[in-house]
């Protein structure tokens, strides 16, 4: 369990809000306060200014989340600091705070693997996010504009697009570069160089540092982090893009055309030759002089047609290059309906329908960019057969199909008719008989997201 930690953070005018008139040392740079010699406000003092603060507190109770090690849940948090809200600005200037260790999950990839993310506390994911909105400005002049990932208005579907721009232009190999583990593997001592060429202030520094090095907290045992920075923390995508900044302006000091979105890099080159010498060389760039461990296996000289980028790949075709899904990426989304959608998990339709609501906007929204007309189409018609078959076995007996089936319009002779079948349930789904009582319309009156159209809509604003 956490110990307990004092908040210097003040008593609160509002619900949302970590803001009081009374709080005391802790003003913005626009209050002119906490200022250095040259009349501007250390780096320290912006992080903890009351606007930047509230900020912070908002978009972690936005992004909601799991509970880190000590179990505060992100609704707890407004009243913990309203009861502890010195100690903490007290401790951090003092440089006597300390950063809990972060609880490691595993989460399952399509591919059977395992990702690693690391659940900071509460209070640290708001102070973590707290120094990345100032920071964040700050080294956002030095990024490179072929990175995408973790980045203001910037999108994975903006990196597919200049990746079919780069296939377009005649460069049809691709140099897929997968790095293995990269968050877990980041050279703190190289990471800290390299923010200290933007960042002075020693108790910023002081700070990244005790959170890179907070440690790990995996079955009850707590793990020294002496690398890495773990996947889930709200400063870890800063200081991943950091980090690789190196490579990108590698890339771009010898005229490579490159797509970067976190980890993922695929360089686009002319030829398979030249492919093979660009993939050796930023090989031995990324180990020896970052200390990261490229994946042999997964990396490849290859062509964007057949490359998974994002989920993506590139499809020509008569009418112009097109952006299409990967095929893993519609088998994954297939399996997920159908396990939603397993005619003996005894949920409601209602329930149902908000979950499959909730899956396919995500994926439509992420996905929508891509060419798959047919596909959302047939896939639609398939997802509603699977429905027809969940309700069906929901009316269990002949008696309450026969009633369900005349209320809906059928008559009593076919209703008896069905109702005693000894037809199986997926062939039944398929019937004229659910078609005419459970049609588009009713199960849209049951709160049914036809996901063809979803589809259409959102690839139409692309």
């Amino acid at each position: 369990m956490r110990q307990s930690q004092k908040t210097g953070i003040s008593d609160y005018c509002q619900k949302d809000s970590v803001e009081h008139e009374e709080y005391d040392g802790v003003r913005s740079a626009s209050y002119g306060e906490q200022i250095d010699q040259d009349g501007v406000s250390t780096l320290f003092e912006r992080i903890l200014s009351r606007n930047n603060l509230n900020q912070a507190y908002l978009q972690v109770v936005r992004n909601k989340g799991a509970a880190g090690v000590d179990g505060m849940t992100y609704d707890q948090l407004l009243p913990y600091l309203k009861e502890n809200r010195k100690e903490l600005l007290s401790q951090l200037r003092k440089g006597s705070y300390k950063p809990s260790p972060v609880r490691r999950v595993e989460i399952p990839k399509p591919n059977g693997e395992k990702r690693k993310l690391g659940i900071p506390t509460v209070i640290d994911r708001m102070l973590q996010q707290a120094i990345n909105q100032i920071l964040q400005p700050i080294f956002e002049t030095e990024f490179s504009d072929n990175s995408f990932g973790f980045r203001p208005k910037r999108s994975a579907q903006m990196a597919i697009i200049q990746a079919k721009s780069y296939y377009e232009q005649g460069y049809k190999y691709v140099v897929d570069i997968d790095m293995k583990a990269y968050f877990d593997t980041v050279n703190h001592d190289k990471l800290m160089f390299l923010i200290e060429k933007r960042v002075k202030d020693k108790q910023v520094l002081r700070l990244i540092r005790q959170y890179l090095m907070s440690g790990i907290m995996e079955n009850g045992l707590v793990h020294p982090s002496t690398e890495g920075t773990p996947q889930g923390g709200n400063l870890s995508p800063l200081l991943s893009n950091i980090y690789l900044n190196e490579f990108d302006q590698l890339l771009e000091a010898r005229g490579h055309q490159f797509v970067r979105y976190a980890d993922d890099c695929n360089i686009y080159v002319r030829s398979k030759r030249a492919g093979q010498r660009v993939m050796r060389n930023s090989i031995e760039f990324l180990e020896q002089t970052l200390k990261l461990t490229v994946n042999r296996e997964k990396s490849a000289v290859g062509s964007p047609l057949k490359r998974k980028f994002l989920g993506f790949c590139i499809m020509p075709t008569k009418t112009g290059v097109k952006i299409r899904p990967h095929a893993k990426a519609k088998i994954t989304v297939k399996q997920k309906l159908k396990k939603i959608t397993k005619r003996n998990r005894g949920r409601s339709i209602a329930v149902l329908f908000k979950e499959i609501k909730s899956l396919m906007n995500g994926w439509i929204n992420y996905y929508g960019i891509g060419e798959m007309k047919g596909f959302m189409r047939e896939l639609n018609k398939w997802l509603k057969r699977r429905i027809r078959q969940y309700i069906w076995k929901q009316w269990k007996n002949p008696r309450t199909k026969r009633r369900n089936l005349i209320v809906l319009g059928i008559d009593k002779r076919k209703a008896y008719e069905w109702s005693n079948t000894r037809k199986g349930y997926w062939k039944i789904a398929k019937s004229y008989i659910l078609h005419r009582s459970l049609t588009d319309k009713e199960l849209a009156s049951r709160g049914y997201m036809d996901i063809s159209l979803k589809y259409q809509f959102v690839h139409s604003n692309y």
